[in-house]
């Protein structure tokens, strides 16, 4: 096994191990990303849950101490992390687990949350699981829905009190929908998942892909690193790990053919999805099938690792050779926590990130380990919630 994969895990794992709150309100939040020292990702805690139970199966850290280490990130969540019907605000505050600035409830960075926390839960029993149950208790789900449509609305915006937006269109947002059919307290019936309008389109050889807006291939990964879909079909008939196999090798293949003629890409530079660029954070990056002309998504050159690191289980040979080619080829792409977040060779002089971010650095862990072991499917999938959601969804 390629050294590079061991070397990034390791890395990504050190991330939600030392990049936390330690005051007494706000234990075990995980920052966004490493440069903005005040503000926690409730996603970025998620996918540290997640990695708990990876280090205590590496030997990075003692069972013990990552039991501790979760029970007491619980406890933070269900205590102080201040909520809407049971959903968290996007980001808080790393010291007091507060509202940070005027972000939204968001339902599917609780969702990602709440994944995590099942996961300890599942792998720990005991106090986790007890405020696993809490947690996922008090979440409103039907609260978030929109009865006119049966679709979950995308945010919230407290000072207006109001929705906005709707998850009217594949994306990430699977795990939402697993989560909320059986829910003991306020669940949404499985129709839901089902009236979610699709969208089928296609690049080069690679066709009948349902497709997110802008193609950003981390759509195609978020609910698949929690949740094992392979060799699944859904009562349509549709295979969504295969989706994403063929969405992964639709970015690559768009890549390799590069009609912007952009210096960073070609066959071991893909990996097209939502990242750092020079301009700022961008989750619009994306590659054909989506809406709209998709060539400009890809317009600036910045390539992530994150991109094809996160879709290692739908093509491992593919994107183990993208992580060696960064690893070998961009010294500056490297640091304390793995490979940055991004790179671009088209812009002067040639930019490197010097961020790392959280769920860039969660998917990347999450899904080497999937590929190594199969370690978080499992133990997800030996979850009773987990289980009943996917026959009440009729995916089997």
């Amino acid at each position: 096994m390629s050294n590079i994969i061991e070397l990034e895990e390791r890395k990504c794992f050190d991330f939600f191990w030392k990049e936390i709150s330690h005051t007494d309100e706000g234990f075990g939040l995980i920052r966004d990303n490493n440069m903005q020292r005040d503000m926690s990702s409730i996603a970025s805690i998620g996918f540290g849950l997640a990695g708990i139970v990876i280090g205590c199966e590496r030997g990075y850290i003692t069972k013990k101490e990552g039991e501790e280490r979760a029970i007491r990130t619980l406890k933070t969540m269900y205590e102080n992390a201040e909520e809407e019907h049971g959903f968290f605000y996007h980001f808080l505050l790393m010291d007091t687990a507060k509202r940070y600035r005027k972000c939204e409830a968001s339902i599917i960075d609780t969702a990602i949350l709440l994944m995590g926390a099942l996961t300890v839960a599942q792998y720990f029993h005991g106090k986790t699981e007890e405020y696993f149950e809490k947690i996922y208790d008090r979440v409103d789900w039907n609260w978030y829905r929109n009865p006119k449509t049966n679709q979950f609305y995308m945010g919230y915006n407290t000072e207006k009190q109001e929705f906005f937006g709707a998850w009217d269109l594949y994306a990430e947002q699977f795990m939402m929908y697993v989560l909320g059919v059986v829910s003991k307290t306020h669940p949404v019936d499985a129709s839901i998942f089902y009236d979610c309008p699709l969208h089928k389109g296609g690049y080069g050889p690679y066709q009948e892909i349902y497709h997110s807006h802008s193609g950003s291939l981390f759509v195609y990964q978020f609910s698949h690193a929690f949740i094992d879909f392979r060799g699944k079909r859904d009562k349509r008939g549709i295979d969504w790990f295969e989706n994403s196999v063929k969405a992964t090798l639709a970015n690559r293949q768009y890549c390799i053919d590069n009609p912007e003629h952009k210096k960073s890409l070609h066959k071991n530079a893909w990996g097209m999805t939502a990242c750092d660029t020079p301009n700022g954070y961008s989750g619009a990056i994306g590659c054909p099938p989506g809406f709209k002309n998709n060539t400009t998504h890809t317009a600036d050159g910045t390539v992530p690792p994150c991109g094809s690191i996160g879709s290692i289980v739908f093509t491992p040979k593919e994107s183990i050779e993208a992580m060696e080619y960064f690893y070998q080829t961009f010294p500056k792409l490297w640091g304390e926590y793995g490979f940055y977040d991004a790179y671009n060779l088209d812009v002067t002089p040639e930019w490197y990130s010097d961020r790392v971010i959280g769920i860039d650095k969660g998917i990347s862990l999450v899904m080497i380990e999937n590929y190594r072991s199969g370690l978080i499917w499992q133990v997800v999938g030996e979850n009773h919630y987990i289980k009943h959601a996917l026959e009440k969804l009729e995916i089997k």
